[in-house]
């Protein structure tokens, strides 16, 4: 052994053992590596399933929070719309926020939240950023059923932008959605596409907002009138925002002026007198204008 140590005698024997012995350690160590193979395979299969949970739910919450930020981008957008609305309106505005509907299938209401304590008052107008949708048709103290135009009892004057003519739209009996001209005459030209406007008339509705769209015209030689329907601008159903209108007060108090009357001459009394002669045939006689040639 000392001879080994100190000049390797046997070296190579050693070396020619050790292709001998490898597969002993080879199969020596297969349980240890089969045991940490197994701890591999299991433990990152482990790792995965619960990376994939966590990554769902990350998931999860990033569609949440995509689908709010779109909803605040469309939110934002309809806002603007509103308030670029406002500034063909005369007079005050005040927004508010639809927070119901009514459930009467025959009824078509709206509850906002705005009410008395805001300075509501009864036929109130309200609009959105498309159109007209409606009159105030209950006041509580801090909300408002508003009467929509689609309602079979509603009435708003309109007109034709696009030549004045004048009709009256009511809430459809037929549809849910649609309005109807009354007392349309077959002569009067409409046509489909034709953009109706708030006339002022009645005093309710600002004038010349959009209020529908005419869908069709039908006229019926066997009928006095015509069938026209017509769509509303306002989005019924699916806005939100809204805004209150409060008449401009224009009327100004004017002072009294201080001017001395003027001194008037007190003519005699004729009436005691009697008329005789040519003068009682003039005053009996009727004015007539005879046809110039």
């Amino acid at each position: 052994m000392f001879a080994d140590g100190r000049f390797g005698y046997l070296e190579k024997v050693r070396f020619g053992l050790g292709y001998v012995t490898t597969p002993v350690y080879w199969v020596a160590d297969i349980p240890t590596r089969m045991s940490f193979w197994f701890d591999d395979v299991f433990v990152s299969r482990t790792d995965l399933l619960e990376e994939n949970e966590q990554l769902r739910e990350e998931l999860l919450v990033a569609q949440q929070e995509l689908q709010l930020l779109e909803s605040i981008a469309s939110e934002n957008s309809r806002l603007l719309a509103l308030g670029e609305a406002t500034q063909v309106i005369e007079g005050e505005v005040m927004p508010a926020e639809i927070i119901n509907v009514s459930p009467d299938p025959y009824s078509k209401r709206v509850l906002i939240n705005k009410g008395a304590s805001d300075g509501v008052f009864l036929r109130q107008p309200l609009l959105d950023a498309n159109g007209l949708m409606g009159q105030v048709d209950e006041v509580l103290p801090y909300s408002s059923w508003v009467l929509l135009i689609t309602d079979s009892h509603h009435v708003i004057p309109v007109e034709v932008n696009r030549n004045g003519e004048r009709a009256l739209a009511r809430g459809s009996r037929t549809t849910s959605t649609d309005l109807e001209l009354e007392f349309v005459t077959q002569t009067q030209d409409m046509l489909a596409g034709d953009l109706l406007v708030s006339s002022g008339m009645g005093q309710i509705y600002p004038k010349n907002y959009p209020v529908a769209e005419i869908i069709s015209f039908f006229a019926d030689p066997g009928q006095d009138f015509a069938t026209v329907k017509a769509r509303p601008m306002a989005q019924m159903a699916s806005t939100r925002h809204v805004m209150l209108v409060f008449a401009s007060d224009e009327t100004e108090e004017v002072a009294p002026l201080d001017i001395e009357p003027p001194a008037v001459e007190v003519a005699p009394d004729v009436s005691a007198q009697p008329v005789t002669g040519d003068a009682q045939l003039t005053e009996a006689q009727p004015v007539v204008r005879e046809p110039q040639e």
